[in-house]
């Protein structure tokens, strides 16, 4: 590939000359003059070590990367979709039943018994 046709966010298909053994699919994180900084996404089971240790980020020169296809056999990264929902606050039993008792009587202070 040439500089002009990657852009930031673009996923590619890339091999390593020295970290990895196996071709590997990367999103673009930064460009440089000759090469780009990519996110490891996909890759093969054989490099799964190698890149737990580069922390799923390596440089790659230009003319070592391609546009991606689809994933063949690799190990693809998930991503954790986390969503956080407010819940009303429950109330302990101990509470509830004092609770109820300070309200019965304000009632029977309020019917006068």
């Amino acid at each position: 590939m040439k500089k002009a046709d990657v852009e930031l966010g673009a996923v590619v298909t890339a091999k390593s000359e020295e970290e990895l053994k196996k071709p590997f699919q990367g999103t673009v994180e930064k460009i440089y003059e000759n090469s780009a900084l990519l996110a490891i996404t996909s890759f093969d089971d054989v490099d799964a070590t190698a890149v737990s240790d580069l922390n799923y980020k390596l440089v790659v020169n230009f003319k070592n990367m391609k546009p991606a296809k689809s994933a063949k056999k690799a190990k693809a990264l998930s991503t954790n979709n986390v969503t956080v929902e407010k819940i009303a606050p429950t109330m302990k039993a101990a509470d509830k039943d004092e609770k109820e008792a300070t309200a019965k009587k304000a009632k029977g202070k309020k019917t006068g018994k």
